[in-house]
């Protein structure tokens, strides 16, 4: 079987790689500096952003652009005369969508809510607030520089000036209750109802919270207060009108987020600044691209050559079928085996083991109907497990 798939509509993520601090549980590629050298970064992006729509644009024709995401670190932290110029250099270097989605990652401090109107006016039209949890003692523990009432009125704020609004919140934090986490996420919910993102609280290699782990000075919830607490949190999502479209986001239909369903939907995405991946259909085939993480190093070779890029490797088909399966079993609606095999080039039935896809079907923890493979609310609940012995 041969690939099949054209170059379609893509999305643009921009990296923006400083902090204020550096939260105990992140491992994401984030840094915190004295004096953030703005100016320099800002051309950087900008000039990194021109060198890669000129390769993606073929006979003068441009690539369709849907969405646009200004991820971090602390993208709030951005200069908003940045974020404008990168916004209006997207929709000349690209066939913009007219309902483009155009989303800012921020932290509810004064100092960043501060800035929401000015966000709003260089053409941001969906913030996704980086609350965590509405409990000053939980904020605290997990390293937050922001109060729970500076929590509520940037979610207040926010509401006035932008027409969609996303929140992250954390649960299965140490000696969490029912009682405590219904409060809290309905609370949340009352105040902003749009969409949501709820991250169980693990712990990942090389934080500081894995330190506090292994020193025996942080114990996380059992597998069954976590899973309990999952089902307790779309109880109350969907008594919201929020419906779990993807294992840890939930939103109003209609109010999904477009960035992100092109990650989970296998989609070309082009990933710019520190750190950043993309996949990218590059005459009929499809490249997994890396730029250099570290931020200084990556602005030089960005100034020096017009791309940070350290990375740009030729997917199999084997790689594809598996990054396919991945990510989009995370979905609710699941993977169309069609659409899967002319992305890929595979069949997805060849892509698993079939003796596991079996026993999963058996157990209600995946179905598969009229060529859609999907996992069931229980198999969600396990997904990680599944994933990591279905996927050969």
């Amino acid at each position: 079987m041969t690939t099949t798939s054209q170059p379609g509509p893509l999305s643009l993520y921009i990296h923006w790689p400083f902090c204020l601090a550096k939260c105990p549980y992140c491992d994401f590629n984030s840094h915190v500096r004295e004096v953030i050298p703005q100016q320099r970064f800002a051309k950087a992006l900008r000039r990194e952003l021109a060198h890669d729509a000129a390769r993606l644009t073929r006979d003068g024709v441009k690539r369709p652009l849907r969405s646009i995401f200004f991820g971090g670190g602390t993208p709030s932290l951005m200069a908003p005369e940045t974020v404008a110029a990168l916004i209006e250099d997207a929709h000349r270097l690209f066939d913009a969508e007219d309902d483009l989605e155009i989303t800012l990652e921020a932290n509810p401090t004064s100092v960043e809510a501060g800035k929401f109107a000015a966000f709003r006016q260089a053409g941001v039209n969906r913030v996704s607030l980086g609350v965590q949890s509405l409990r000053d003692d939980a904020l605290h523990k997990l390293g937050r520089e922001h109060s729970a009432t500076q929590a509520i009125r940037a979610l207040e704020t926010a509401r006035n000036l932008f027409p969609r609004i996303s929140f992250d919140l954390i649960y299965a934090r140490p000696g969490q209750s029912d009682a405590d986490w219904t409060d809290e996420l309905t609370t949340a919910l009352d105040l902003v109802a749009d969409h949501l993102s709820l991250y169980q609280l693990t712990i990942e290699p090389g934080t500081k919270f894995e330190a506090m782990h292994r020193r025996g000075e942080l114990t996380l919830p059992d597998e069954d207060t976590a899973a309990r607490l999952y089902d307790l949190t779309g109880n109350i999502a969907a008594r919201h009108g929020l419906l779990p479209y993807e294992v840890s986001n939930y939103a109003r239909p209609g109010a999904e987020s477009r960035h992100n369903l092109t990650y989970w939907r296998y989609a070309d995405y082009i990933g710019i600044g520190p750190g950043a991946h993309g996949r990218l259909t590059l005459d009929g085939a499809l490249y997994a691209t890396r730029r250099h993480r570290a931020p200084e190093p990556w602005a030089a070779r960005v100034e020096k050559t017009g791309s940070g890029s350290t990375e740009e490797t030729l997917l199999t088909p084997e790689e594809k079928g598996r990054e396919a399966l991945l990510m989009g079993l995370r979905l609710s609606e699941g993977i169309d085996e069609a659409t899967f095999a002319a992305r890929t080039g595979r069949a997805l039935m060849d892509c698993v083991d079939p003796d596991l896809l079996e026993a999963c079907i058996e157990e209600n923890y995946l179905e598969r109907d009229n060529g859609i493979l999907r996992a069931t609310g229980e198999g969600r609940l396990r997904l990680e497990a599944i994933l990591a012995r279905l996927v050969t």
